[in-house]
């Protein structure tokens, strides 16, 4: 039995396979498409890799699972996708118009290519735990109600894995562990877990609320932005080009690639060291704010900047012995591997 994961971003398309053994998932390999024109194109080459190498023969494969950012109130788990899975999936582009378009054109793709069950996994299933003070924005409920209005949250199966993961290397219950989880890539998001699940997080209604990430501004005040609009004109879409493309790291310095900033930085760069250390202030402002949750059993770091990247790290964590902080732990993300297990778990139901 192969399950093939699809993860298929704005700019590259990650695919995983894994065989199940004995009622084990085990890694069979793994590839990767960048700067590509078709996404049909891109799957096919991905496909013809993996034939290539051996590691997937069409035959062989199970179903497919794919990442989707973002679910609404629809999905809270995974679901089986068709006509009317794919539908919402589009109604809610406008919720994560860097995502969820590039997810749905990887499920139709794939779709057209091979006759097996599909399942969509969403990023916001893991924080639908959320109580209502975490979810709820101080807006009339009649608007929140009208439009599904309320804080969502993003990277869920990030902060699943890591947290289960250090949970497991700990040797404490899941349903016993408590942890903040800072996945920080070019995206990013902090997410406090209590007793295995998600009770708050740093993204909201969208992936642009919370951290600095790489070309996304995250927390801002609302005024500026109808100051903005007004004053230079700007449409609705030119306003959401310049909070999720144009802000952020690389508005601040030119560049959203954290090892060219830090290595500017170390060479007097004023406005590389402004934004590193905006990235990092903003990172900390809601690490203190999770640890009012209680203390964590960990603090677990995860994705590109924060697997890779100490620099960072040290300075999250610099000055905070008062605090008597727990261990902190880096964990390589593998959310390809959850959609796998949720893939395979709701074909078993």
């Amino acid at each position: 039995m192969k399950i093939l994961v699809i993860n298929c971003g704005s700019a590259t398309i990650k695919a995983d396979v894994f065989t199940q053994e004995n009622g084990e998932l085990r890694f069979s390999g793994k590839s990767l498409a960048e700067n590509f024109s078709d996404y049909k194109e891109a799957i096919l080459g991905i496909v013809a890799d993996f034939e290539k190498r051996g590691v997937l023969k069409s035959e062989e494969l199970t179903a497919i699972g794919h990442r989707v950012v973002h679910g609404g109130l629809k999905f809270f788990e995974p679901v089986l996708i068709n006509n009317e899975v794919i539908q919402t999936i589009r109604e809610y582009c406008i919720f994560a118009p860097l995502h969820n378009p590039a997810n749905l054109a990887g499920i139709e793709c794939s779709m057209e290519r091979f006759k097996v069950p599909q399942v969509a996994v969403f990023d916001t299933a893991f924080h639908q735990t959320m109580p209502p003070v975490a979810t709820t924005y101080a807006i009339p409920p009649v608007l929140s109600k009208k439009y599904d209005i309320r804080r969502y949250g993003f990277h869920g199966h990030s902060h699943e894995y890591v947290t289960r993961e250090c949970a497991k290397q700990m040797n404490i219950p899941y349903n016993e562990f408590n942890a903040i989880s800072l996945h920080l890539g070019n995206g990013a998001s902090i997410c406090c877990v209590r007793g295995g699940k998600s009770v708050d997080t740093s993204m909201g209604f969208t992936p642009l609320e919370g951290l600095v990430m790489g070309s996304r501004s995250g927390d801002i005040d609302a005024g500026l932005l109808l100051f903005l609009q007004e004053a230079e004109k700007l449409s609705p879409k030119e306003m959401d080009t310049l909070l999720n493309k144009e802000s952020g790291l690389k508005g601040l310095c030119g560049t959203n690639d954290m090892r060219t900033i830090e290595k500017r930085a170390a060479e007097g760069d004023a406005d590389a060291t402004l934004a590193l250390e905006i990235f990092v202030a903003r990172v900390r402002k809601y690490v203190g704010a999770y640890l009012m949750h209680g203390k964590p059993h960990a603090i677990v770091f995860t994705a590109g900047i924060g697997e890779n990247s100490k620099t960072i790290r040290e300075k999250i964590c610099a000055n905070l012995e008062h605090l008597n902080l727990p261990p902190v732990v880096v964990i390589k993300t593998d959310e390809e591997k959850m959609i796998a297990e949720a893939t395979l778990s709701l074909l078993g139901r």
